[in-house]
């Protein structure tokens, strides 16, 4: 492959019941479905993978890319993982997600056979009310957690944190924690769609039946303290960093130079504006993919924009 190409990504979508038509509407996300909740923009993940839309894999999704180009376009870190390490979504919220946690991987490769998820959010946009939840407002015994559950008392000890436009939260395997309506996230995380259900509000799905709860699965992987990670605005543009990806933001007014080196591959997902790398136009909702040892790139236009990489 010619690895000094930007490479632009379709983005995999997702209806789920609770999302809104923003992401169509704002982000100029092309689709059918009446719902957009999620964009997968950088995805590996079976359930969504995304499609090349440019240069010689157009038309592969990005596993096949990858395959037909070679390891070597994720950087040394990238392949030293034993999937594909990243998974960068937009999620439009117009309802309430699940209250929920994501298991760790020592849990999730015991007994799902696939990693758990550390993931991190970046507030895009929101309403002005608008909220979510973060762990709990204190810490509680695996007792009452079990009891507020079946008696449905369980948001009055979650910790609920009114949020603002470019708030940002690390959350770590084992936080109990949900979207709430009026939120417009970038959210970047493990390659995983591994979520145990707590609390859905008594929904039902398009066929009539309650949605699934993994409460059994729950109670075995929560964190039953109040957070202890920093969240809401972030004091610097880098945004998170762990064993898994470093998130930066890039505010470009006119020109900047970036690098992408022989460790990992990088992820540009554009929030505001446009910008245009390699030769490659990128505009509000659209991502590119730069494959690692690309060297010194010049990223220029008036955008905000994250970056990911391993």
């Amino acid at each position: 492959m010619n690895n000094k190409i930007p490479v632009k990504l379709i983005p995999a979508l997702k209806d789920y019941l609770w999302g809104g038509d923003r992401l169509k509407k704002d982000y100029g996300i092309e689709s059918d479905l009446p719902i957009v909740a999620e964009a997968w923009v950088l995805s590996c993940h079976p359930d969504g993978p995304s499609v090349v839309a440019n240069g010689e894999y157009a038309g592969l999704t990005l596993p096949q890319m990858i395959e037909k180009a070679g390891t070597d376009i994720l950087g040394t870190r990238g392949k030293s993982f034993e999937f594909f390490p990243i998974l960068v979504k937009l999620i439009d919220a117009k309802g309430n997600l699940s209250i929920q946690v994501h298991p760790s991987d020592e849990y999730a490769l015991k007994n799902e056979g696939q990693y758990g998820k550390t993931e991190m959010w970046y507030v895009v946009d929101c309403d002005k009310d608008a909220y979510l939840y973060y762990g709990f407002d204190h810490k509680i015994s695996r007792e009452e957690f079990k009891e507020r559950i079946e008696n449905d008392t369980l948001l009055e000890v979650l910790n609920r944190v009114p949020v603002k436009k470019g708030d940002c939260f690390f959350i770590e395997s084992g936080t109990i924690h949900a979207i709430a309506k009026g939120l417009l996230i970038a959210e970047i995380q493990q390659n995983s769609n591994l979520t145990y259900r707590v609390y859905d509000y008594v929904r039902r799905d398009k066929n009539g039946n309650p949605r699934e709860l993994h409460v059994e699965k729950a109670m075995k992987v929560t964190t039953l303290d109040r957070p202890q990670i920093p969240y809401g605005q972030p004091k610097s543009d880098r945004l998170a960093q762990c064993k898994y990806f470093t998130v930066d933001r890039i505010r470009l007014d006119g020109e900047r130079e970036i690098t992408v080196d022989d460790e990992s591959f990088l992820s540009l997902l554009c929030l505001e504006g446009s910008a245009e790398i390699g030769g490659v136009s990128l505009k509000k909702g659209e991502s590119v993919f730069l494959p690692a040892s690309m060297g010194k790139l010049t990223l220029k236009g008036h955008a905000l924009l994250i970056s990911s990489r391993v």
